[in-house]
């Protein structure tokens, strides 16, 4: 409309409008009556509503397409319990380095005949779990306020930003034009921290490289691949940096899933210099530095952030991909190192990861599972993992040939978002295969999902590890000798709950049924839920007491 000479435009349509300059194709989300102008407008827009059953879902789904395409997902939520329930997902994507908008809704803030009714302070609630967090006090203010929160969301490290729309700012006139984005570029090390950090690389006798969750980030797989093979030095991995770098590879150590007392730690030991590729303090630390221990070079897009366990002596800071081939230019070719000893460490976990493989047992036993998970997935197939014991088995059993193909959350670590995220990867790549890898306790935290997975015609295997109790903090009560109390359940009819959604249900009732289970249902295409029962007796067993007899021998 125009006002005056000038042209006005809704202020719930200029926000649709700067989502859209954006790139925005979806906002994902639960409305409220607070948000009733701006779902008129996505209506008229060229952005897709995709409905959830909890705000959980949505943010968890917007989470995972943020993590997955390096744009920032948005998710929308009302006011009061229904913003709050975005909590747990921001700090989801504020621990995992996640890129997400959240829209809120919030009463008018000019006049209100309502009092406090369902008002609670959400801008401040959620600052400490957001790069930014604001509210949106003019309409005309929306467009720079998009601009800065996609830039905020996206830059490194990536987060969660939370934007509050009040109901009666949606609604009013505007007269600000929305602004463009650009593409942000990131700078290179500059030749003298590079010339340190190859002084420190020609110094080492047994280095290592470690790749972390920011090489899972943005694409630099082709750098990183072809420094690990031209160094020829050996490297594992974080849980969240699996697949930066194919697994099959002769140089793989393996992945850092336990805290201490695994073989590839017997390798971190003895190594004299780390080379750390994309990876922070958020996640559970891999390795713990100490006064006269072993050197670091950091290598990230971001400085350090230096504890008591991790301060590195060189900081390679800048666009990964170019230090790193630039450093690798650096170096040559011309390298020698005493490698032998990582040699027999890497033939060891091999040999410890494959052993169960083929397990006969009933219940099945994580080793066969997760091996018969490999068996029926390709190289880019996705699995999504919640969270439990099965993560551990998973991480350092499973290997993974591309990047982003096991999404897993070692950073905030929360149930309940392994279904949604395995829906959102099913969302955005209809031609893998996808499979949601769940506990019986995560899985039901948003087993509503199951209708909105059914809804959206998504094609998608969801894997219930059916024990009946929370099992992860049952098998860590157990290892502190506690009495085994407080953790057990029941569970529905896995088979007829998944039935009800109208999604299709099956119960493995032997061992060697899971393969051809598995194929026939992705076969099939559509929602299938896969209700395992699983033997978790060999966590402590393998976990622990076969790797302490075997790993302070090496």
């Amino acid at each position: 409309m125009t006002r005056g000479a000038e042209t006005t435009t809704k202020a719930s349509d200029l926000l649709v409008q700067a989502l859209e300059r954006e790139g925005v194709h979806y906002v994902f989300g639960v409305p409220g009556e607070e948000n009733l102008d701006f779902v008129e407008s996505l209506r008229i827009s060229g952005i897709k509503l995709i409905l959830t059953r909890h705000e959980q879902g949505a943010a968890f789904m917007a989470a995972t397409y943020g993590r997955l395409t390096g744009k920032a997902g948005v998710c929308l939520a009302t006011l009061g319990p229904g913003a709050t329930n975005f909590a747990t997902p921001a700090a989801y994507a504020h621990l995992g380095g996640f890129p997400l908008i959240m829209i809120t809704g919030q009463k008018p803030i000019k006049k209100s005949k309502q009092g406090q009714f369902q008002i609670i302070d959400i801008v401040n609630l959620f600052d400490p779990i957001c790069k930014m967090s604001k509210q949106i006090v003019h309409g005309d203010t929306i467009p720079a306020l998009v601009r800065e929160a996609f830039r905020t969301a996206e830059e490194e490290r990536p987060g969660a930003v939370l934007l509050e729309l009040p109901e009666d700012i949606a609604e009013e006139q505007c007269t600000a034009q929305v602004i463009e984005p650009h593409q942000r570029y990131y700078a290179v090390a500059d030749d003298t921290v590079l010339s340190d950090a190859v002084d420190l690389v020609k110094k080492a006798k047994m280095p290592l490289i470690l790749i972390g969750a920011g090489a899972n980030r943005k694409n630099v797989r082709s750098a990183i691949s072809d420094f690990v093979h031209s160094t020829r030095i050996p490297f594992f991995v974080t849980q969240m940096g699996k697949g930066v770098v194919d697994e099959r590879s002769e140089l793989f150590l393996g992945t850092a899933a336990l805290s201490s007392g695994d073989y590839l730690h017997c390798a971190i030991d003895r190594t004299d210099l780390i080379i750390n590729i994309g990876h922070d303090v958020v996640e559970k630390p891999p390795f713990f530095m100490e006064s006269g221990g072993k050197k670091v070079i950091h290598v990230n897009y971001k400085s350090a952030r230096v504890d008591q366990v991790y301060f590195p002596q060189v900081e390679v800071v800048g666009d990964l991909a170019a230090s790193i081939a630039r450093l690798q230019d650096k170096l040559g070719t011309d390298l020698r190192f005493d490698l032998s000893y990582f040699e027999t460490v890497r033939q060891e976990v091999e040999s410890h990861i494959s052993e169960g493989v083929d397990d006969p047992r009933f219940p099945v036993t994580p080793q066969r599972f997760v091996a018969d998970t490999r068996r029926v997935m390709g190289d880019k197939d996705i699995i999504a993992l919640d969270n439990g014991i099965y993560k551990i088995w998973y991480a350092r059993n499973y290997k993974a040939y591309e990047p982003n193909t096991v999404l897993l959350d070692n950073a905030l670590a929360t149930m309940g978002a392994g279904l949604p995220s395995a829906m959102a990867a099913a969302f955005l790549n209809p031609d893998r295969r996808v499979m949601a890898i769940c506990g019986d306790g995560g899985f039901m935290m948003n087993s509503q999902e199951v209708e909105t997975a059914v809804r959206l015609n998504l094609n998608l295997v969801i894997l219930v590890l059916n024990d009946g109790s929370y099992g992860m903090i049952r098998w860590k009560q157990a290892a502190a000798g506690f009495a085994d109390w407080g953790l057990e359940f029941n569970n529905p009819d896995f088979v007829k709950y998944a039935e009800s959604y109208g999604a299709s249900g099956h119960r493995i009732e032997a061992t060697d049924d899971l393969v051809p289970v598995f194929e026939n249902a992705f076969e099939a295409g559509g929602v299938h839920l896969i209700d395992l029962p699983v033997d978790y007796s060999e966590n402590q067993k393998v976990l622990i007491d076969e790797l302490a007899a075997k790993a302070c021998l090496l």
